[in-house]
């Protein structure tokens, strides 16, 4: 029986993020695997998301993209996984959420680039100075075990794959603070769950691709 819940994604991509979310969520859902040479950009998949970009999730019929909304939509469609905001955590969880996607995602991609912006071009970007962005989110992972409180939210899910990946591909510094709150998130069966898969699918490329 086909699930009303697919996910379009590559395992070395963002959509690792959607997998976890999807995961930590217990949804069941469909997986359908992209290559970005060629499936990612072609109609089947352009009608899905016209960026031709993933992750993406069709959920009955409709199409969600960008991790954060993602995480943002599935919390909410599955409340019992109780991975909304509480009352007394909405405001770090939808302003961290959302520092994540805007400000965290720009400087490290343009770190990424070599694009470093001048003194008066940082009043133009949304993150203004690497550094100061760095202890910015250090200072918010720091202020409690998870990043709206003391229980994890879909908000960590966004939040803290910003770090993991930063360590892990040295886009941030490598501070304390990122690896005790790497190490809280690594441990959770959703995340585990979800980077087995993803783990798995990656070998099974591989394999297709030399037979």
């Amino acid at each position: 029986m086909t699930a009303d819940l697919t996910l379009y994604t590559n395992p070395m991509s963002r959509g690792r993020i959607a997998r976890w979310m999807l995961e930590e969520v217990g949804a069941d859902y469909d997986v359908v695997l992209l290559d970005y040479a060629s499936t990612m950009k072609q109609p089947p998949y352009r009608a899905v998301n016209p960026m031709a970009k993933v992750p993406a999730i069709v959920h009955r019929g409709r199409t969600v993209t960008e991790c954060a909304a993602i995480c943002a939509y599935l919390a909410e469609t599955f409340p019992d996984a109780g991975l909304t905001a509480r009352d007394d955590e909405r405001a770090d969880y939808y302003r961290w959420l959302f520092f994540a996607a805007g400000p965290v995602e720009a400087a490290v991609t343009n770190r990424s680039l070599g694009v470093v912006p001048t003194d008066q071009q940082q009043r133009m970007v949304g993150y203004g100075d690497y550094d100061r962005l760095v202890d910015v989110l250090e200072q918010a992972v720091a202020a409690h075990d998870y990043i709206a409180g003391d229980r994890f939210t879909a908000a960590d899910v966004y939040v803290g794959s910003q770090v993991i990946w930063g360590a892990q591909f040295g886009s941030l510094p490598r501070r304390d603070t990122f690896d005790a709150y790497i190490a809280r998130l690594a441990a959770r069966e959703g995340y585990l769950r979800a980077a087995a898969l993803d783990d798995a699918a990656i070998a099974a490329m591989a394999a297709a691709t030399a037979a």
